[in-house]
């Protein structure tokens, strides 16, 4: 479903990525792990469109998109959702419209049409009668819920989450975490789950990926990334603060 091939990034004279090599099938669930300030969103960004790379290729259902037009971009977005990390809710919307955005710029519906699908997609994510409240009158976890709402009203292909369980607390998370298997298991969703909690990547992860060094060193099943010999991904996943890894 998506295929990367030597991309490089950089700002300036820092290079974040330096020859990311990845390739996610279609309908599974691809978790990227590493340390923060590792370049995960900006991979992200690069895939979704929001950047685009200094060299190298990404390859989203056989479509090569990084010479795309913009034209062609926008209609090759519609088959991505995303969770970013904050939720990213408009303040002066309320739920219903925040839901409601997406579905307005996308597609050509009825106002019925766009609530019911509004109502549905907040019941998915366990959500009711919350439509006109104000994004202020949330918490955090319902933030992220709504946002949840939000990235998969139009049903797209392919959904990307950036960090979807940080700033809550373990139970919420877990609940984040449920919702993610859930989409892939009624929707066939192929999502790439950006994340540094290990516990989240074991449940969700049909396969995961870590990034060090802006490449991707080492990708496998959940099991086979706890028995690693990779020094620097056992550290990570263990997290030790002494090792190879340099964090300062």
């Amino acid at each position: 479903m998506i295929k990367i091939i030597d991309l490089h990034k950089s700002f300036g004279e820092k290079q974040v990525l330096s020859g990311v090599n990845l390739e996610v099938k279609k309908g599974e669930t691809m978790v990227i792990i590493g340390q923060s300030g590792s370049g995960k969103s900006v991979l992200l960004k690069l895939i979704i469109g929001i950047l685009k790379p200094d060299r190298g290729k990404i390859y989203v259902d056989g479509t090569e998109t990084t010479g795309l037009k913009e034209e062609e971009r926008l209609r090759l977005n519609r088959k991505f959702g995303m969770v970013f990390q904050g939720a990213a809710l408009f303040d002066s919307m309320t739920v219903a419209e925040n839901v409601a955005f997406g579905l307005e710029r996308h597609l050509r519906l009825s106002s019925k049409e766009i609530r019911e699908i509004v109502r549905a997609s907040l019941e998915m994510v366990g959500l009711r009668g919350v439509e006109k409240l104000m994004p202020h009158q949330l918490s955090g976890g319902m933030k992220k819920r709504v946002g949840l709402a939000r990235a998969i009203a139009y049903r797209p292909e392919i959904m990307l989450y950036d960090e979807p369980s940080t700033g809550i607390d373990p139970i919420r998370a877990d609940a984040i975490n449920e919702m993610i298997n859930k989409f892939k298991q009624e929707m066939g969703m192929t999502s790439i789950v950006i994340t540094h909690d290990m516990a989240s990547a074991y449940k969700v992860a049909d396969r995961i990926a870590m990034l060090y060094g802006g490449r991707i060193i080492e990708v496998g099943t959940p099991e086979e990334i706890r028995q690693s010999l990779n020094p620097i991904v056992q550290q990570f996943i263990r997290g030790e603060a002494h090792g190879p890894i340099d964090n300062w």
